[in-house]
């Protein structure tokens, strides 16, 4: 079968965006927009149909894993775990240093395993007391949490790092490991960001501001149980070389850190929850598999790699920029970094570029424009702190300045030095 055009990889892409701003599911829009792109780009209705399954089909083992990080996410959630963890954390740090204990408390939890969306929501109710007793801005303590959450999400096992792992073959830690300079650079430039927009945007209301409650929380110590054992669990495969899969760790983490809190009996509730948090992840990644299945088989990767080529690049510079074109497309860091992943990973391999260090570029690229209004993150956020939509669209550079602080960081370590 002969490459799918460009054009047809370039109308994909384009009906995948216009129909998730048109607020169709992120799965059907990237679907139809896999379909379409298909068709026009020269494939029969069959050939389409086949390169969308096999796209499908590539994405499943990160599917299964994700679903199983389900039982860690619903455990950290829903007991109470990961609002004790945000909560100790600003407390221990005081409201002088208020903003960067917000992006760290998000940092934390992102690198544990909660979505960075969910994350932000969880220390939301804490950043907006704060907020509103320091005369912090509403736009500094967002600017601050999402900094935070896009360094945390970097070197976490969400669902992001496990795409990235599948799909470069590599250990789960080694690619959380991979990120935790990048994330570190990202969290000092949004809390130094944060603290230069103190007095930009509206101000918080005492009326805004809601006791959050945490009399019922399990303490910190046992909330750390959950992600500790999993974190160790994975580490085992670089230590000892005890290879324990994802699949494995992560919901043992969450069973063991569960009893660790005193609420075992309430495991099947908190994973059911925890399920019900990844299956719209879990969906939309079969989605994205269809359009990279698509963009992989088309000549825009090849159009891609000979204007990098051209212009005089090295080779690995496609990574990095994989990763931002792609979740400027999804406006998703799950879905950028498994479509870069799966239509790029082979030909990164083939042009000498390290697997690990391929994740960790295509990964960190994948942070900087996963905020556009096209995707649920951008609203979910501001409706956490009660922001208005012009607000929020105003926030969006600098977003982008720490997500490309990230990948400029992992583009010098794993590109320019090569550590991987």
């Amino acid at each position: 079968m002969d490459p799918i055009s460009t054009f047809g990889a370039m109308a994909a892409l384009a009906v995948a965006i216009g129909l998730i701003l048109k607020k169709v599911s992120p799965t059907y829009g990237m679907v139809a927009g896999a379909l379409i792109g298909g068709l026009v780009g020269g494939a029969s209705l069959s050939e389409t149909v086949t390169i969308m399954m096999d796209g499908a089909r590539n994405i499943i083992p990160a599917v299964l894993r994700i679903i199983a990080a389900g039982v860690l996410a619903g455990v950290l959630i829903e007991s109470g775990g990961a609002a004790r963890i945000a909560d100790t954390i600003v407390k221990k740090m005081g409201e002088v240093r208020a903003l960067l204990a917000l992006a760290l408390a998000t940092l934390i939890l992102t690198s544990v395993g909660v979505f960075i969306d969910v994350a932000v929501i969880t220390v939301a109710p804490i950043a907006l007391m704060i907020a509103e007793r320091a005369g912090i801005s509403r736009f500094a303590v967002l600017l601050a949490m999402i900094g935070g959450g896009k360094a945390g999400n970097v070197m976490s096992p969400n669902p992001n790092a496990i795409a990235a792992a599948d799909a470069f073959q590599q250990p789960l830690t080694s690619v959380m490991m991979a990120g935790i300079v990048p994330g570190l650079v990202g969290l000092a430039i949004a809390y130094l960001l944060a603290r230069r927009l103190t007095s930009k945007g509206s101000m918080i209301s005492a009326e805004e501001v809601h006791d959050h409650g945490n009399d019922n929380l399990p303490s910190f110590g046992a909330a750390m149980v959950a992600p500790l054992v999993a974190i160790g669990l994975l580490s085992l495969r670089p230590i000892a070389g005890i290879a324990i899969d994802p699949l494995i760790a992560l919901p043992l983490g969450g069973i063991l850190g569960c009893l660790a809190m005193g609420k075992i009996a309430n495991i099947n509730e908190y994973s059911i929850a925890g399920l019900q948090r990844m299956m719209p992840v879990a969906i939309m990644l079969l989605g994205t598999g269809t359009l990279a299945g698509i963009i992989a088989n088309s000549e825009l990767k090849n159009l891609l790699i000979h204007a990098i080529g051209g212009m005089g690049l090295p080779a690995y510079v496609l990574a990095p920029v994989a990763g931002i074109l792609m979740s400027m497309a999804t406006a998703s860091t799950t879905a950028g970094t498994a479509v870069a992943s799966q239509v790029f990973g082979a030909t990164l391999m083939t042009l000498g570029v390290p697997a690990l260090g391929s994740a960790a570029m295509i990964h960190s690229g994948a942070t900087v424009l996963d905020h556009l209004p096209h995707g649920s993150f951008f609203h979910a956020t501001a409706g956490a702190v009660g922001m208005n939509m012009n607000e929020r669209l105003k926030m969006i550079p600098y977003e982008t300045a720490v997500g490309l602080g990230i990948t400029i960081t992992a583009t010098v370590l794993y590109g320019v030095i090569g550590l991987a």
